[in-house]
């Protein structure tokens, strides 16, 4: 185009065009960030907030040696998690989860079924004790984590928590939450079963 000469529709066309793709990426930006931000949320809700993946599954167990709790002659250690399949349950007396499962590892030590083994999260000594004296005591150790510090080793969020551990010492299996009669009919009874084999 030489000087003086009109603008052309073109010109004008191509002008317009440029506009309208930075209008339209200025305004699908935000709209492609949502619809990705509502598909990941989307998938968040369908997954079971119960499973938590962890790190340990296939892994021995973290090296640890716990005192005994408060009345109890023996503490717990990885050590003691060696030679035989077994469970280890993180409880604690404040928590209302703990209480609701008992019954079924009382039952499961009545049975003979499984060795269970405790770890009792930032409790106090007396509590811990007394909840166990007036409850049952299903464990055959029970070690007494004050500081909380092995539980974190063990990847626990909260309690209660229970792992199946191999005779290699290698935690299977972490159930979440209370183990109910159907969680133990479910998983851990036939992994157990599996693991004797």
């Amino acid at each position: 185009m030489t000087q003086g000469q009109p603008v052309t529709s073109d010109t004008h066309d191509m002008a317009a065009d440029g506009s309208a793709r930075r209008f339209r990426a200025a305004y699908a930006t935000p709209v492609v960030l949502f619809l990705g931000l509502a598909l990941a949320l989307g998938w968040g809700l369908t997954r079971d907030p119960r499973v938590l993946p962890s790190a340990l599954i296939g892994k021995p167990v973290p090296e640890f040696n716990l005192p005994p709790v408060q009345g109890r002659a023996l503490g717990l250690s990885s050590a003691d998690l060696q030679g035989e399949v077994s469970l280890v349950n993180v409880f604690a007396s404040w928590c209302t989860a703990c209480r609701y499962e008992h019954p079924v590892f009382m039952k499961l030590k009545e049975d003979g079924v499984v060795p269970i083994h405790g770890i009792n999260y930032k409790d106090r000594p007396q509590d811990a004790a007394k909840w166990l004296d007036d409850l049952g005591d299903p464990y055959t150790r029970t070690g007494a984590d004050l500081d909380g510090r092995v539980s974190i080793d063990w990847g626990v969020y909260g309690v209660p928590e229970t792992f199946v551990i191999d005779r290699e010492g290698r935690i299977v299996f972490k159930q979440v939450g209370p183990v109910t009669p159907e969680v133990y009919r479910d998983k851990i009874g036939p992994l157990i079963d599996e693991l004797r084999k």
